[in-house]
């Protein structure tokens, strides 16, 4: 069994109720049984997501939900899509195959332009694609606002909330979100490979004559409303009674408290990073805009990615790396999920400790975590 602290921006680690809810015995996904546990997936995702829309599970990881969301509204259509980050990249290239993206980019981790987005918009675009939190690079984009500008030039608001939703308060029918995703191993604390969608009725009205065969929205929809709620195609029956059970311990946690542990919890590496004399990366004026569930800082100068993620992992704690050009400059760590003062103090005495091997002056950060999680 591997016992490394999982501290990376997803898969995260999962519950041991989750674990044995996996093991259950395989079940008929036709059957009363699995429409229950379908059923009260779904109603605990409303209560998440804060909807009174339409939601489904597909198993399918995060990306799956993406296209999903883009290939059943999109057809030909011009579509503005934000990128700041690596996953806004993402949705550019998925809309790219269904339709005409109109990229309002910007270099990963900058603040997003608002009269930017509005000039796209003004020019008669069908939707409007936006990463909520770019994991990337530790930032949260403004998913409220873009919402108002996606209502008043009537576009489809299409947001990945795949990393936030379940850990920062996301309320998804007051924003104007017409497609929301989550991933199930993200903030959910579930296993990997499901995607929830939350689905507007402005959404179905817009739905395309000719749908994507294995992500049909419309199909889902189609057999969540039979006698016995269920899929339409051979759902990941295990990965089912995963998300069940971690969504029964979100329910119990409460929502609320839920959003506060992770706010409190990257609030303390956030203060723990500042004391350390270490750089947030990226540096922005609004601590807000800063991610509740991911942290990115700059790597220190003469240390690779190699050496620090290495000598984090041969103290047992495992942390993400950055992605294409931000490789070797800048490390993450996820603080999503289940975790609590324990994994936050753990992971960043190992990397104190790594620090100090590698000859930085790393010291304080343990005791400003400790004072801002009291």
């Amino acid at each position: 069994m591997n016992s490394e602290l999982l501290m990376i921006p997803g898969p995260v680690l999962l519950h041991s109720r989750v674990l044995k809810a996996m093991s259950r015995p395989m079940i008929n996904h036709r059957s009363p049984e699995f429409a229950e546990v379908y059923g009260e997936c779904i109603a605990i995702l409303k209560e998440v997501f804060q909807t009174k829309n339409d939601v489904f599970v597909l198993s399918g990881s995060g990306t799956a939900g993406m296209e999903a969301a883009v290939s059943n509204v999109v057809d030909g259509d011009d579509v503005v899509t934000i990128v700041n980050g690596k996953f806004g990249e993402r949705f550019k290239e998925i809309v790219a195959l269904y339709g005409n993206p109109i990229p309002v980019e910007y270099e990963w981790g900058n603040p997003i332009e608002l009269s930017d987005v509005e000039g796209a918009l003004e020019k008669g675009a069908s939707a409007v694609t936006m990463v909520h939190n770019e994991t990337s690079v530790g930032m949260l984009n403004p998913a409220k606002e873009v919402g108002a500008l996606a209502k008043k030039y009537d576009a489809l608001f299409i947001m990945d909330g795949v990393s936030s939703i379940g850990g920062v308060d996301v309320p998804v029918d007051k924003w104007g979100v017409d497609i929301a995703i989550v991933g199930s191993q993200k903030c959910l604390a579930a296993p990997p490979g499901l995607a929830a969608l939350a689905v507007s009725e402005k959404a179905w009205e817009r739905m395309k004559a000719k749908s994507p065969y294995y992500l049909d929205l419309q199909a889902y929809r189609k057999y969540a409303a039979k006698e016995l709620a269920q899929t339409p195609y051979t759902p990941a029956v295990s990965l089912f009674f995963g998300l069940h059970e971690a969504l029964r311990m979100i329910k119990e946690e409460g929502m609320h408290e839920r959003i506060e542990r992770h706010r409190k919890c990257a609030e303390a590496v956030r203060k723990a990073m500042n004391a350390m004399d270490m750089q947030l990366f990226p540096r922005l004026n609004d601590v807000s805009a800063y991610s509740n569930t991911v942290t990115a800082v700059k790597m220190p100068e003469g240390i690779t990615d190699k050496q620090l993620r290495g000598g984090m992992k041969k103290r047992g704690v495992l942390i993400a790396g950055g992605q294409a050009h931000l490789k070797d400059k800048i490390f993450r760590i996820g603080h999503m999920g289940n975790v609590s003062t324990k994994e936050i103090l753990v992971t960043l005495e190992a990397l104190e400790s790594t620090l100090s091997e590698l000859g930085v002056n790393a010291e304080g950060g343990v005791a400003a975590a400790k004072d801002a999680l009291k």
